[in-house]
């Protein structure tokens, strides 16, 4: 990768968040611990990308050297994914263990940090300013899923400011190319929403830049659950322990990340709406076609070198950025009336948006159905919740089931809330509005002796493996007939 790879961001043996404030030194940390595949030259932005990288999914990150285009160019610039495809990498970008992140998020949230603005001769991503382009033959943007309605941009960070106050919301919303210089998008009915809607209602373009190649830690921040009018990029900032370098835009008065790759820089059109999708979406289905706003893109910028992001549909990268954000969030709401409640987990199997898993020590009767609607409550997407006592492990699914198998019973310890609100990418939901359940799978807080007590063999947790087992193998003649 050579001199791609170099830049201003540090480098060296100190490993803590601000080491790795770039896309490139995380790709390069990433590369120097066997975490980085690199894929062959020339392969197509139809599929091919998006195969390789789901099949390393969890595994390694991709990078896509010299892609092959719609047309057969090659592509100069590079497409990398899977950047954060397991949780441990998460904490190890924020320089803590798994079992930290949470807090460490979470404080981040509590205790954001205010970005610096820097000079456009500070800021990488504005080395190379182009106000001619063709977004379908520019930028090497792939096709993922079989019926998706086109090349899409899945890992851009929209950041827009609301036209009242100016403070900035950053979010990742799908884009579909649509020309060479027009984007179709999704966005859901939340902070972004609110700026476009004041901006339509007053008849003006809202300005919004999408950032795309950012560090792991900003692309986590992005997906902050907030309050409103609380800018993502602070976050982002208190993650890395330092402030976020940012600049403002060429044409509008967006600060994007300094030390991002690429920054599209343009206008959500006012009562402009156009087909965009179906698009493969987060719970393995297809979100549909629909007409929706437009963005016109008004400048490129970039390094002079850059490098292109993108998120595969549905693999762990996808996920866990939504995943990690929303535990934090619950985690945080649940606590403040429920103390005793120890961890939480979005589940695989739940997409890691619908299934919560909650361990509790359990105090008295009824604080599980407590605690199952107050999940509820803390985000509209969960669906199902299994309250678990606290010798169960909640990132282990078998471990939930058993608690489930065997604490749990359908005609006592169920709860149904029928025709709540849900998630409008939920195949089954009628727009969104679903039934969601609850599960108490707590033992008793008055049971009979040894009614739930788990077997355990004396010493099989300390066993010395190296010790009792002979390298020899089996003794000659011991099968003998």
């Amino acid at each position: 990768m050579g001199d791609q790879m170099t830049g201003n961001e540090p480098h060296g043996s100190n490993r803590g968040p601000a080491a790795f404030r770039t896309l490139r030194s995380w790709l390069t940390h990433l590369a120097e611990t066997d975490r980085l595949a690199v894929a062959k030259p020339g392969m197509s932005l139809r599929f091919e990308i998006a195969a390789l990288a789901k099949r390393l999914d969890g595994e390694k990150a991709t990078i896509f050297m010299e892609a092959a285009g719609y047309e057969g160019e090659r592509h100069e610039i590079p497409v990398i994914s899977g950047l954060v495809s397991r949780r441990e990498w998460i904490g190890e970008a924020m320089g803590v263990g798994p079992d930290e992140l949470l807090d460490r998020y979470r404080v981040a949230v509590e205790r954001p940090l205010p970005w610096m603005e820097v000079d456009r001769d500070a800021a990488p991503v504005q080395q190379v300013v182009r106000r001619e382009f063709d977004l379908r033959t520019d930028l090497p943007i792939p096709m993922h899923n079989e019926h998706d309605s086109g090349a899409y941009i899945s890992a851009g960070l929209v950041i827009a400011r609301n036209p009242a106050t100016g403070i900035q919301n950053v979010s990742i919303n799908r884009l579909q190319i649509s020309s060479a210089t027009r984007m179709g998008v999704l966005i859901l009915p939340r902070h972004l929403h609110r700026f476009f809607d004041a901006a339509e209602k007053a008849g003006e373009p809202l300005h919004v830049a999408v950032a795309i190649g950012v560090d792991p830690l900003t692309l986590l921040a992005s997906q902050a659950i907030l309050p409103f009018d609380t800018d993502e990029l602070e976050v982002a900032g208190a993650l890395h322990g330092e402030p976020l370098r940012v600049v403002k835009c060429v044409t509008n008065q967006v600060r994007v990340p300094a030390d991002a790759e690429i920054v599209i820089e343009g206008r959500l059109l006012p009562n402009v709406r156009e087909s965009e999708g179906p698009f493969g979406e987060f719970p393995q289905y297809y979100g549909p076609a629909g007409n929706r706003p437009v963005v016109e893109v008004d400048a490129i910028t970039h390094r002079t070198r850059p490098l292109f992001h993108t998120i595969v549909p549905a693999a762990m990268e996808h996920l866990l950025l939504g995943a990690i954000p929303r535990e934090a969030s619950i985690v945080a709401l649940l606590q403040r009336s429920f103390p005793n409640v120890l961890d939480v987990h979005l589940s695989r199997g739940g997409v890691c948006r619908y299934h919560l898993y909650v361990k509790i020590r359990k105090r008295w009767e009824g604080e599980a159905r407590n605690i199952i609607m107050g999940a509820f409550a803390a985000h509209a997407d969960i669906k199902q919740v299994v309250v678990v006592d606290e010798d169960v492990d909640v990132h282990d699914p078998v471990a939930v089931e058993w608690a489930v198998a065997t604490r749990f019973q359908a005609g006592t310890d169920l709860v149904v809330v029928p025709r709540a609100q849900g998630s409008k990418l939920d195949p089954s939901a009628q727009d969104g509005i679903c039934d969601k359940m609850g599960l108490d799978a707590t033992m008793p807080v008055e049971r009979e002796a040894f009614r739930y007590t788990v077997v355990h063999v004396p010493g099989e947790d300390t066993v010395d493996l190296a010790a009792a087992i002979s390298p020899e193998g089996l003794p000659p003649g011991i099968l003998d007939e």
